[in-house]
């Protein structure tokens, strides 16, 4: 806990950026599944509830993820880049259904952060060898 660290290389700086910047993404998608959900009459509320739970969980991921990044915990750096292949996964579904300007974007920043994790500067800033 006394171990000082320098500052972190920039590889993992902008890798922490780009998953905060998901997990944000991530939670006005949420907002607006919430919104979709409950104003449709004909869902009930365990539909409404579980339609949620997917974006949500996502969302608390990244998000908890670019936390312990920034904390430099090592194992974290293999819990974000599959929740980037996640995305990529996500952002192609987009591209297919017809949302090509949401889609494309979110597999670009999310093949950025999965290469700026691969880096090995961030591999050496984690501790990993």
């Amino acid at each position: 806990m006394g171990e000082v660290r320098s500052t972190a290389p920039g590889t993992l700086r902008w890798a922490i950026r780009l998953l905060v910047l998901e997990a944000f993404a991530g939670a006005v998608a949420t907002c607006l599944v919430v919104y979709a959900a409950f104003t449709q009459t004909a869902s009930s509320l365990g539909t409404a509830l579980s339609t949620v739970a997917i974006p949500l969980g996502l969302t608390a991921l990244l998000a908890l993820v670019a936390w312990q990044l920034h904390r430099r915990r090592s194992w974290a750096r293999g819990a974000a880049i599959v929740l980037q292949l996640v995305m990529v996964l996500t952002g192609s579904t987009l591209v297919t259904s017809g949302l090509p300007w949401l889609g494309v974007p979110a597999v670009a920043v999310a093949l950025a952060g999965a290469a700026l994790l691969l880096a090995p500067s961030s591999r050496e800033a984690l501790g990993i060898h």
